[in-house]
């Protein structure tokens, strides 16, 4: 569901304080882009066996011919009056991380008392207190940690082990509570029993490995919610597998992680077999396993097959495995140079450059090689048609109406169809929304990359869901479209749609009028950097969902607006400066007010570009530039981006605030100014990196 997972094994290490939270996130997103993968960043929520179908919220069901389940456990404790209220699930960990460093912060801010209680005793509870307990006292806080557990704490340990964790449990102060059942959780304690309580401001339930509830609807044989299993990981439905702690083995093993490592290169093997012919292989999990547990500061025990070791030295060893292990997922080889024959046409590398092509705006011809064949075409010469100079659309006069057309297309830059028609329908319904027109009708243009007939049934009927969805919400509809196959994914759409009074064009901004912009620049940056998998995941996925994020809201706010148009290829530089040519005027831009996309500013620093950058830098030319990485980003090609809107003084502020009240990012970046087609550029030196 999220764009990195956690390595459970460093947990205990994080809570104490020896690691970042980026020491124990496996990038999904570059881990994909590596692998060659189709990444889905959406929750599972149900399968469709009859269909083999995987439903994800919030888009439409994904085709499988074999699936692999794997989606771990929670300790969630939803009979708990109170839990779901006012504690939080150890697992899954990203919820857990954010209240414990939440709750952390107010302690130290003096806002709440450091009291914790964890339920559940075992190995994962007791590993965790006991880091909350050595994090707190390193702040300089007496801790107030209890153990609650209904049995007896640390079953399946060996005596000498548990002895060892016990006397570390007394020794940081944690109070631990045998043969207790929680009755109720409160939002400031845990109610054992009716005059018995423990104080907590947080409470932690790490009780159990309980299944993910969806599993119950599949039909699957479940042994206790978990997925049964043959010795193939095969389940009761032989096209879906399933491994690590949601699966139940034939000869069941603890709920650990050391398992589901060992399962993958069996579950691999039987997956290729089961696609093209081959004899599967047997899984054989091991009789017992050595644990390395956390004693909270850099020290740990060791328990297997009865034994007992401790000290630092084992901590240092855990370490070191740990950080090897977490190695194989980030020291991943360079992103390779475009191959090239050994014999080529001068200019071909410059052409191609050294790096893959940028996919989305990123991909569009420049704007200078554009204008000079536009400028060779005839004017349409009918009275019907009106275009003005560099207009989103084109004016179509019909009978009394008068409606804008547009088309816009875009090279996929990520391997989920779904995501990318919802993206190329916000990006293609920007040209109606930045001349003021209603969305009407829109036919699909859709190039599908060589795959089999039934696969791209499925794909374009992800791709027609998540277009529909846009269309529907914005007013129009889908009246048809036209596919094909190529060489990769390509998604596109023409557009009409109908003014109900006069466009706005780039032709009408005036000196005084101030630059409202809509949505944060640097997707062209980004998705650059993804390709080269030098941005982190949570940035991708945020610039994915800031593109996801239709513009008619924004538009029917800025109805007032003198000109206003998308920002998409050309970038915030080359689309203001249309602005500038059209008006006859000049502008002034704020660089401290630009709202810039998570990420985007660091990748700039680094050097990172995209593939359009520059052609798009010719724009500089005719105009005045800091030596400042934000100021690389006015020229960075944005796919669905905002709208840049010049509005009348008087009307700004109201805008403004009306556009932020909607949740719109919108940020007033500057204004128009007289004088030739030029662009001025203020900033804060103080600011300057």
């Amino acid at each position: 569901p999220g764009p990195t997972a956690p390595y459970t094994g460093m947990l205990p290490g994080f809570v104490a304080g020896h690691y970042r939270r980026d020491d124990l996130s496996i990038d999904l997103v570059q881990l994909a882009r590596f692998a060659n993968a189709r990444l889905i960043l959406g929750a599972a929520s149900g399968i469709d066996r009859a269909s083999r179908h995987i439903h994800v919220e919030g888009r439409a069901p994904i085709a499988y011919d074999l699936a692999a389940i794997n989606i771990g456990i929670t300790s969630d404790l939803p009979s708990l009056p109170g839990f779901a209220e006012h504690a939080v699930p150890a697992k899954p960990l990203g919820m857990f991380a954010r209240r414990w460093s939440a709750f952390r912060a107010a302690v130290q801010r003096g806002e709440m008392p450091a009291d914790i209680a964890v339920i559940g005793g075992g190995v994962g509870g007791v590993e965790l207190a006991l880091a909350m307990a050595h994090a707190l006292r390193q702040d300089g806080h007496g801790a107030a940690v209890t153990i609650i557990e209904k049995g007896r704490a640390l079953p399946g340990l060996g005596p000498r082990a548990r002895a060892a964790l016990l006397d570390r449990l007394t020794g940081l102060g944690v109070v631990l509570i045998e043969g207790a059942e929680p009755r109720r959780i409160l939002h400031d304690a845990v109610q054992l029993g009716e005059d018995r309580v423990v104080a907590a401001r947080l409470t932690v339930g790490t009780a159990g490995a309980r299944p993910q509830g969806w599993l119950a609807g599949t039909g699957l044989d479940l042994a206790g919610g978990f997925i049964s299993v043959d010795r193939q990981l095969r389940s009761s439905d032989h096209a879906i597998y399933a491994t690590g702690d949601c699966a139940h083995l034939p000869d069941p093993r603890p709920k650990a992680g050391v398992f589901a490592v060992r399962e993958a290169p069996v579950l691999l093997h039987n997956l290729r077999a089961a696609l093209g012919g081959g004899k599967p292989r047997s899984y054989a999990p091991q009789r017992d396993y050595l644990k390395l547990i956390s004693l909270g500061g850099k020290s740990a025990v060791a328990d297997k097959f009865g034994l007992r070791l401790q000290g630092a030295w084992l901590w240092r060893w855990k370490d070191r495995i740990d950080r090897k292990f977490m190695r194989k997922f980030t020291d991943l080889p360079p992103m390779p140079a475009p191959a090239l024959p050994r014999r080529v046409a001068d200019g071909v590398i410059e052409a191609l450059g050294t790096k893959p092509a940028c996919g989305g705006c990123g991909a569009k011809v420049g704007g200078e090689t554009l204008a000079g064949v536009l400028a060779t075409l005839p004017e349409p010469g009918r009275a019907d048609i009106r275009n003005g100079p560099g207009d989103d659309a084109a004016i179509l006069r019909v009978g009394g109406t008068e409606q804008v057309f547009t088309t816009d297309h875009l090279r996929a830059f990520t391997e989920d169809p779904f995501v990318m028609a919802r993206i190329a329908a916000v990006h293609a319904l920007g040209d109606i929304w930045a001349m003021g027109a209603a969305p009407q009708a829109a036919l699909a243009h859709v190039i599908l990359p060589p795959m089999s007939a039934r696969m791209q049934g499925d794909w374009l009927q992800e791709i027609m869901a998540a277009a529909s969805q846009v269309f529907a919400s914005a007013g129009a509809a889908i009246a048809g479209g036209h596919t094909s196959t190529g060489a990769e994914l390509t998604i596109g759409f023409s557009v009409t749609g109908l003014l109900d009074g006069p466009a706005i064009t780039l032709a009408a901004a005036r000196p005084g009028d101030a630059l409202i912009l809509t949505k944060a620049i640097g997707s062209g940056t980004i998705l650059a950097g993804e390709m080269a998998r030098r941005a982190r995941g949570d940035w991708v996925a945020e610039a994915l969902l800031a593109m996801s994020v239709p513009q008619g809201a924004a538009a029917g706010i800025l109805t007032t607006a003198h000109a206003m148009t998308d920002v998409t290829g050309f970038g915030l530089a080359g689309h203001l400066m249309g602005i500038c040519r059209a008006s006859g005027v000049a502008a002034r831009l704020n660089l401290d007010a630009i709202p810039l996309m998570t990420g985007a500013l660091d990748l700039a620093r680094a050097g990172v570009r995209s593939s359009l950058y520059d052609e798009n830098r010719k724009t500089a030319a005719a105009m005045a530039l800091p030596d400042d990485p934000r100021a690389d980003l006015l020229f960075d090609p944005q796919t669905a981006g905002g709208l840049l809107a010049a509005v009348a003084p008087d009307r700004a502020a109201a805008c403004l605030q009306a556009l932020q009240k909607a949740g719109i990012t919108a940020a007033h970046i500057g204004g128009i100014t007289e004088g030739s087609p030029f662009i001025s550029v203020d900033y804060s030196v103080s600011r300057l990196t």
